[in-house]
């Protein structure tokens, strides 16, 4: 049961266009957003954040950032966070069979040694207290340029946020996300928890 109920999108009219962003990335309003409305600034810097962390122009494909933020929100235990960064890397094209093997990155033959150095950082940067360490970091830079690396560090650092927000408030998932993350790790161990 959710600690403080999301609120209809209609309750805070001013916010309508930064409702209309998360239509556009996820084809619905989360509720952690519809919960943020009680404080309008909050909504806003956050869609400010998510679009400068998720934007398109880019050099980190979208569909692998959001895996990115899956590690991370695995590694803060958030299961809102994870069924969210599951759909929405589905929703930029990566295929089932990667995202049911996503937990499994570092023996998978799905992901490439570019890509397991990109998770073990997140997984890392993400654990509390934070586990990065030089050699980590060095292996890092073996595989991406500085601003990837930013880039990276940017989507760990929102879902950080994030899911402080959501784990905290036990937001209620939405059907959608609720749905992917039953197909891609429902056999692995994944369950919606306090969100469902």
């Amino acid at each position: 049961m959710p600690r403080l109920q999301p609120l209809p999108p209609e309750t805070t009219p001013e916010l309508k266009g930064h409702f209309d962003f998360f239509l556009g990335t996820l084809g619905f309003t989360p509720n952690s957003v519809l919960t943020m409305q009680r404080k309008p600034k909050l909504v806003q810097a956050f869609a400010q954040l998510n679009a400068a962390v998720m934007d398109p122009d880019g050099e980190v494909e979208l569909g692998f950032r959001r895996l990115v933020g899956h590690v991370a929100s695995k590694a803060a235990g958030c299961l809102y966070c994870q069924a969210h960064t599951l759909l929405g890397a589905h929703n930029f094209g990566v295929s089932d069979e990667k995202l049911a093997d996503v937990w499994n990155y570092a023996n998978s033959p799905l992901y490439s040694e570019r890509e397991r150095a990109a998770l073990d950082f997140a997984l890392a940067a993400a654990a509390q207290p934070n586990a990065v360490t030089d050699e980590l970091f060095s292996q890092l830079q073996a595989h991406w340029s500085d601003s990837e690396i930013v880039e990276i560090l940017g989507v760990v650092a929102m879902f950080g946020f994030l899911n402080r927000w959501n784990d905290t408030m036990a937001t209620p998932l939405e059907q959608v996300p609720l749905q992917v993350a039953q197909q891609a790790a429902g056999e692995r161990g994944w369950a919606p928890g306090k969100h469902g």
